[in-house]
C-alpha cells in the first residue's frame, strides 16, 4: 500500500511540474500536447505548391480569412504585422489561408498581402483543398449569399501559432492586442 501512495504522489507531482513548465500566455491558450498538422496540398501566393513541408523550419502565425472581407480580416492582418514586428521572433512568418478560393487566386492574394507586409504568405487552392485545411484547424467557414447576387464568407476568427515542426502550439482569439500577443510569442519561442 505505501508504494501505491508514493506512486500516486509522484504522478501528481510530475503532472503539476509538466503543467508549470508550459508557457502561461496572457492573450492565448497554450496547447499541450502540441497538435501536428496533417499533410495537405495548396497553392501559395506565387502560384507554387504549398504543403505541410512549407511550414517546417519556421514558427508561423496562421489566420483564415479572405481578401473581400470588409473589416475583420484587414484589421487582423494589420495587427499581425504589428505583432510580428514587435515580437521580434527570429524567422516568424504570417500565413493567410483563404476561405474564399473562388475569388482569392494567387495573384489576388499576393497583391492583397503586400499591403500588410511583403513577407506575408498566402495559401489558396481548390474548394476541396481549402475545406480540408479548415477541417484540419477546426475553422468554421461558410458562404453567405447576398440579395444582389454577390456573396460574403462567414468564418472563425482565430490565429494559430505553429512551431518549427508544423505543430499547433497555441491559439489566439480576438481581441488581438499587440503588446500582449507579442510578449506571448517571445515567451512561446523560448519554450
Amino acid at each position: 500500500m505505501p508504494l501505491a501512495v508514493i506512486a500516486a504522489c509522484g504522478g501528481a507531482w510530475l503532472a503539476r511540474e509538466l503543467h508549470r513548465s508550459e508557457p502561461q500566455l496572457a492573450s492565448g491558450t497554450w496547447l499541450s500536447p502540441p497538435r501536428p498538422i496533417g499533410e495537405f496540398s495548396a497553392t501559395d501566393q506565387n502560384g507554387r505548391p504549398f504543403t505541410r513541408g512549407s511550414l517546417l523550419g519556421h514558427p508561423t502565425l496562421v489566420f483564415f480569412g479572405f481578401t473581400h472581407c470588409p473589416e475583420v480580416c484587414p484589421t487582423t492582418l494589420a495587427t499581425l504585422a504589428q505583432v510580428n514586428r514587435a515580437a521580434g521572433v527570429k524567422g516568424m512568418r504570417v500565413l493567410l489561408v483563404t476561405v474564399d478560393p473562388g475569388r482569392d487566386t494567387p495573384v489576388v492574394l499576393k497583391r492583397y498581402l503586400q499591403a500588410f507586409d511583403p513577407q506575408f504568405l498566402g495559401a489558396t487552392g481548390t474548394p476541396a483543398q481549402i475545406d480540408a485545411l479548415t477541417k484540419e484547424f477546426s475553422v468554421a467557414a461558410r458562404r453567405i449569399d447576398l440579395p444582389d447576387g454577390d456573396y460574403m464568407m462567414d468564418h472563425s476568427v482565430a490565429v494559430f501559432l505553429l512551431d518549427e515542426r508544423a505543430r499547433r502550439v497555441a491559439v489566439f482569439t480576438a481581441p488581438f492586442e499587440v503588446p500582449r500577443m507579442a510578449a506571448d510569442l517571445r515567451l512561446a519561442s523560448a519554450y
